[in-house]
């Protein structure tokens, strides 16, 4: 880990890096919003150049986590980072909203560090989709535009994971996304083994 805190580096960087993951790629356009025990002690901690770091795509020991803003900047990334006078709206103290746009795309990912790096996605806002996770990481999120087989999707990963909260979302012209709160981390030949031209998935 690179920085003086666990819970506003490392696990900014972890925030930063599930909202990459969620939007696919790096945005043109990043709005942060800090809250509570974040929105004090952000510029001191190196919470901003961690939690962008992650919208990079940096891992927490990556050489380049100081220099995350500049390189942002010189790839002609505009950031603004907003400290907010009220309630974390996830109810925890280290909440950070980020906002990634680009072009016509938005989405909105509302995280929280709860300690020693550790995470929490705990509102996800993405093509027309309002998600709300229940627990810690990992999640993995399928999207189906058909609507799928989600019973044939969740046997087989019932088969490799322990599944812990399972949700059901639907959005007008967009199909149904499922959300799976998961107890272990899944492996790449697991992630190889659910991947379906039907549907496309965010793991977490």
């Amino acid at each position: 880990m690179i920085g003086p805190s666990s819970s506003h580096t490392a696990g900014a960087v972890a925030i930063g890096r599930a909202a990459n993951r969620i939007f696919g790629g790096i945005p043109e356009d990043i709005t942060i919003h800090y809250y509570e025990s974040f929105a004090q002690t952000h510029k001191g901690h190196g919470t901003d150049y961690a939690i962008i770091s992650g919208i990079l795509g940096f891992e927490p020991d990556d050489k380049r986590v100081p220099d995350a803003l500049d390189i942002a900047h010189e790839q002609g990334i505009k950031i603004k980072f907003i400290e907010e006078e009220g309630d974390s709206p996830i109810g925890h103290p280290n909440t950070a909203v980020c906002e990634l746009r680009k072009g016509n795309r938005e989405i909105i990912v509302s995280g929280c560090s709860i300690g020693g790096g550790t995470i929490e996605i705990r509102d996800i806002k993405m093509d027309g989709f309002h998600i709300k996770p229940k627990g810690p990481l990992p999640i993995l999120l399928v999207q189906s535009e058909n609507g799928g087989n989600s019973e044939n999707f969740s046997d087989k990963l019932q088969k490799i994971n322990t599944i812990n909260h399972h949700a059901k979302y639907d959005a007008p012209g967009k199909g149904t996304m499922y959300e799976y709160d998961l107890e272990n981390r899944l492996k790449q030949k697991d992630l190889s083994q659910l991947a379906s031209k039907d549907t496309k998935m965010v793991y977490l």
